[in-house]
């Protein structure tokens, strides 16, 4: 990062929408946290002293307000620490989240405060406000009531040092999956151990052994190189080392996740029931659409009846197939011979090789094909726009203007894995807007991935799932950007958890239609769109073991659910075990006794709540999203009447209103899980 002179004014200190990403160091956190800080209480401690009639705009809109530059300037920092982090900003960030978790926690939890929202609840204005008005003033009291706002003095204590505990743990536990991720290399010096990797695997590990100026070929646990491993490498004892590698990240030395675990979900049941919840399924549940986390449970326990003998059958099979080539003697699956025996077995029903598409998929051919199918839909433009700051030379930033012009936002994409970068894909928002004189304020996103890379000169040419991936994200980000929500708090993806993949996961719908594929699947040398076989081959495999695919979703769903509802360490034992005796359940191959992918998963683990009781929204949104898309597979992929209401009664509302409601508004009834089991070959 460029080093800004000392008389520069700190960065962090003001909201631009062009985020001076070049000028942000570590030396400017700790200062800026301070300031922000001592601004907040100050603007808390007014709303609570405010001696005039409790209004919309000096109670509600106000509290509304309060946070905003603190939450922008934390946002960024959490960003960098994400996306570019390096020793000095890590230890800036650890010294600041303490002080800053305990000052959020204690907003629901000020006397004064409360008192002053429950004096406006009860103002004429107050009973009569509608709309989204209404839904903030109600969300308010819960959400305050569901935060310790009626707790005792010692309650609200206790409460206060639970979350800044866990925000100091749950960093410590997302940190050191990503250091024991950065810290596993296998360097392969003989080209025949690569026997069975595609080309571009090859390319890519050759390229990331350069990089480190060594000889041969290297692989990481990045993603792009762990799946092409375990996909296609024919060496079994390679594959092995590489999925026990994986299998057993956070778990050594000082980055051992084992010890937090117990501790996240001991702190996590008793805030629960400090709040009077039983568990914290039912805390954290309340506000969304599944309530109660026996109702998640009985729709993961459903679904997983309806899945469990296609998924014994399919497992049957593959054994059957690898005896096909094998011998009837041949070895029983292990865990990592699943990927590699399952991608022969595809190859071989239905003469398809995922390898084959990847010609097809450059990533910028897919990017403007996606902005083309967006436009069709929505009626928005995106355009690249160079010269903006950013924090790292491969990202792109862009705009997003609607047909007529109006600037609606802009968005940040970092596609490319890089050591000082966390794993996985995701969307964030930097700055919600709102309403303006004459307009609306536009908003800020951006959008992250680790994806293959371009090698030897090739644009980056991605797989199947790393397309879907883009679209999945640029969903997420299409529910920020096209918000038009009057309340911050209310706006984008601000929505109850098991309706926030909805808008993420019906963009993934238009990578397997003909016409949408001609928009982005294009050769990169030739601009020829997917042979039409090649297409029907990818069609007909797409629900191949469709189950183990569900299968696995609900196990980490019922994990997760019975970890913070009815583990119990003196029961249940080491939390690691228990989780893997309950996965076996949902694996294909017998899990090896050291296997502790629970220590890793940041979903869960990785902050305060994050999805933590709510893994189960994956599928419910699947539910949801396979249903909505009914209409556009029914009425035309690209229609934009139906487009037009999307974008108007989902993406636009963000939690404006009930998402029940906003569902069948779109639908005109309820959803239908019949739809997800049709599209996944299972009905």
């Amino acid at each position: 990062m460029m080093m800004p002179s000392p008389n520069e004014p700190n960065p962090l200190l003001t909201i631009q929408f062009h985020i001076p990403f070049d000028r942000i160091r570590a030396a400017d956190v700790e200062p800026a946290a301070a300031e922000l800080l001592r601004d907040a209480r100050a603007r808390l401690a007014a709303i609570a002293a405010e001696s005039g009639q409790p209004t919309f705009d000096n109670t509600l809109r106000a509290l509304d307000e309060l946070t905003e530059p603190l939450d922008h300037a934390m946002g960024v920092v959490r960003h960098l620490e994400s996306v570019a982090t390096y020793p000095e900003l890590r230890s800036a960030f650890n010294a600041v989240q303490p002080e800053v978790s305990a000052f959020y926690s204690t907003i629901p939890l000020d006397e004064g405060l409360w008192q002053r929202i429950k004096a406006y609840a009860a103002t004429e204005e107050g009973a009569r406000l509608t709309g989204e008005r209404r839904r903030f003033l109600d969300k308010t009291i819960d959400t305050f009531r569901r935060h310790g706002a009626d707790l005792d003095p010692a309650g609200k204590k206790r409460l206060e040092e639970i979350d800044v505990e866990l925000t100091r743990i749950t960093t410590k536990f997302s940190e050191n999956v990503l250091d024991s991720t950065n810290e596993f290399e296998l360097v392969i010096a003989n080209q025949a151990d690569l026997s069975g990797l595609p080309p571009t695997a090859v390319a890519s590990a050759r390229q990331s052994a350069a990089r480190k100026r060594r000889d041969g070929w290297r692989f990481t646990l990045q993603a792009p190189d762990y799946v092409a491993v375990m996909t296609y490498l024919d060496d079994p004892a390679i594959r092995r080392h590489i999925y026990r590698a994986f299998s057993v990240r956070a778990t050594a030395g000082d980055r051992d996740n084992r010890p937090l675990l117990p501790r996240i979900i001991e702190l996590r049941r008793e805030k629960a029931r400090l709040l009077g919840f039983q568990d914290f399924a039912d805390l954290v549940l309340e506000d969304r659409m599944a309530h109660k986390g026996a109702r998640a449970m009985a729709f993961l326990e459903d679904l997983k009846g309806k899945t469990e003998p296609r998924f014994r059958q399919e497992n049957r099979e593959l054994y059957e197939f690898r005896c096909s080539l094998e011998g009837p003697g041949a070895p029983e699956i292990a865990g990592w011979d699943v990927a590699y025996y399952a991608e022969k077995q595809r190859a071989a029903l239905y003469d398809f090789d995922e390898e084959a598409l990847r010609p097809y998929f450059p990533l910028e051919r897919v990017t403007a094909g996606m902005f083309d199918l967006v436009n069709r839909l929505y009626g928005i433009c995106v355009v690249e726009e160079p010269g903006i700051p950013v924090w790292d030379p491969q990202v792109r930033y862009y705009s997003m203007r609607d047909e007529n012009g109006t600037f609606l936002g802009g968005f940040y994409a970092d596609w490319y894995p890089r050591e000082n970068k966390r794993g996985g894909a995701w969307m964030d928002a930097l700055i919600t807007g709102g309403p303006a004189a004459g307009g609306f304020r536009p908003h800020l996103g951006l959008i992250c991935g680790n994806l293959t890379p371009p090698v030897d000169g090739r644009p980056a040419l991605l797989t199947h799932r790393e397309v879907e991936t883009i679209f999945h994200e640029f969903g997420h980000l299409l529910h920020h950007l096209l918000s038009q929500v009057e309340i911050r708090s209310l706006a984008g993806t601000s929505v109850a958890w098991d309706f926030v993949e909805l808008p993420s996961q019906i963009m993934e719908n238009w990578c397997w239609e003909r016409e949408a594929l001609d928009l982005f699947g294009r050769h990169w040398e030739t601009g020829a769109p997917i042979p039409e076989g090649l297409f029907q081959k990818m069609k007909r495999a797409r629900t191949f073991r469709a189950a183990n695919a569900q299968m696995r979703q609900l196990g980490f769903g019922i994990v997760d659910l019975l970890l913070h509802v009815r583990y119990s360490p003196s029961q249940d034992g080491d939390p690691v075990e228990y989780t893997r005796r309950l996965l076996q359940e949902f694996t294909p191959a017998p899990l090896p006794p050291e296997h502790a992918m629970i220590a890793a998963f940041t979903h869960l683990f990785g902050s305060p709540v994050g999805y933590g009781a709510g893994y189960y929204s994956y599928k419910w949104a699947e539910v949801l999203d396979a249903d909505a898309f009914t209409r556009f597979r029914d009425h035309g992929i690209f229609n934009r009447e139906i487009g037009s209401e999307f974008r108007n009664r989902i993406l636009a509302k963000g939690d404006s209103e009930d998402p029940a409601e906003l569902y069948r508004q779109f639908m005109g009834r309820e959803p239908d899980p019949q739809a997800l089991l049709v599209r996944s070959g299972l009905a």
